[in-house]
């Protein structure tokens, strides 16, 4: 009886199985990816001149699937980021860059390139610019037997001569305040001072055909009644009454300190920065001194006079000009004593772009 029980319960199933219900139809789920804009700062070259392509959309099977090409090494190049100094301007005098008083270059402190640059220029401008000298000079003097000598440059020569030539252009144009690419032309003679293998002087001479004397008194305006008027003015401020102020049982009295005059000769060094007259009648000159430099180094030495001495000499090789057929150009305070020193006299010979 047991044993009836125990093969009834592992009897074996009807061969017809109940249906089963069918699974449910898979969840359908739509992803879509939007193409951005491309932005160039993201496609940076590395060293090896790699690059990091934009992503692609590739489907698969309906599904958007987005993937990431890189370059044939395989390496990924990340955005670098840039790092830069700032600053606040709130109306700072000399801000950023600082202006040699002595060359007037202006350049930035601290930047090797700009310190580089500036001490080139400013060696040049306050010593002379360096020159190693050419095969062919044209030599016109030696004033003295310690090498220097003066040379003569025009406009047929060689191109080395003509470049060195507009170096030396450029510093004068900025010191004497010519426009640039005016100081020079085709007819111009120029005059090279050279010392200790630098060009330390330079005149810049033009054919001209007539020139105007300068009136003497408007340069000096009598300076002996000038001075003697001076001397009476100070004379009268003394004898007049000190004015007094009282503070209690203190008073104060004005005093007035009499000021040494300047002599006739200190008066030809440093003339007054006042209009230059002339006279309407023009007179015959064949050389204009159109511009004048020497470095600070070697200034109140006599080498200007020297290169206006050796221009009136060789200026015209059938003769030898005379101090009376040379004309300045319209000179700054400093070329006025240059030029008084030049023809010994305060009435010397200007000339205009009109009388070229």
């Amino acid at each position: 009886m047991p044993q009836a029980k125990i093969s009834a319960f592992f009897k074996p199933s009807s061969p017809h199985p109940p249906p089963v219900a069918p699974p449910p139809p898979p969840l359908e789920i739509s992803v879509t990816y939007t193409r951005r804009h491309p932005n160039p700062e993201s496609k940076r070259s590395d060293i090896d001149g790699s690059q990091l392509y934009s992503s692609e959309i590739e489907k698969n099977d309906g599904i958007a699937v987005s993937s990431l090409r890189s370059d044939p090494v395989g390496k990924l190049v990340n955005k670098k980021r840039s790092y830069a100094q700032y600053h606040l301007e709130l109306g700072q005098s000399d801000f950023l860059l600082h202006t040699c008083s002595v060359c007037g270059l202006r350049y930035a402190r601290g930047d090797e390139g700009d310190e580089k640059v500036h001490k080139t220029f400013h060696k040049s401008f306050y010593e002379g610019i360096h020159f190693k000298g050419w095969r062919s000079e044209r030599l016109v003097s030696k004033p003295s037997c310690n090498g220097n000598r003066i040379l003569l440059v025009l406009d047929c020569d060689p191109s080395a001569q003509k470049r060195k030539v507009e170096e030396i252009i450029k510093i004068m144009e900025k010191e004497l305040g010519f426009s640039d690419d005016q100081l020079l032309h085709k007819l111009c003679k120029v005059y090279l001072f050279i010392s200790r293998h630098r060009i330390v002087g330079c005149l810049v001479a033009e054919p001209i055909k007539k020139a105007h004397r300068i009136i003497s008194n408007s340069s000096s305006c009598n300076d002996s009644d000038d001075i003697s008027h001076k001397l009476a003015v100070a004379d009268t401020e003394l004898m007049r009454p000190k004015p007094t102020v009282q503070f209690g049982a203190f008073s104060f009295k004005r005093e007035a300190i009499k000021r040494s005059c300047s002599t006739n000769s200190a008066k030809v060094d440093q003339w007054d920065g006042g209009a230059i007259l002339c006279e309407e009648e023009a007179v015959l000159a064949l050389c204009g001194f159109r511009a004048i430099w020497v470095v600070p180094s070697h200034r109140r030495k006599g080498i200007a006079s020297q290169l206006l001495d050796v221009a009136r000499k060789s200026f015209c090789s059938s003769k030898m000009l005379d101090h009376s057929q040379c004309a300045f150009s319209p000179p700054t305070s400093s070329g006025k004593a240059l030029a008084s020193r030049f023809c010994s006299s305060n009435s010397f010979l200007v000339y205009m772009a009109e009388d070229v």
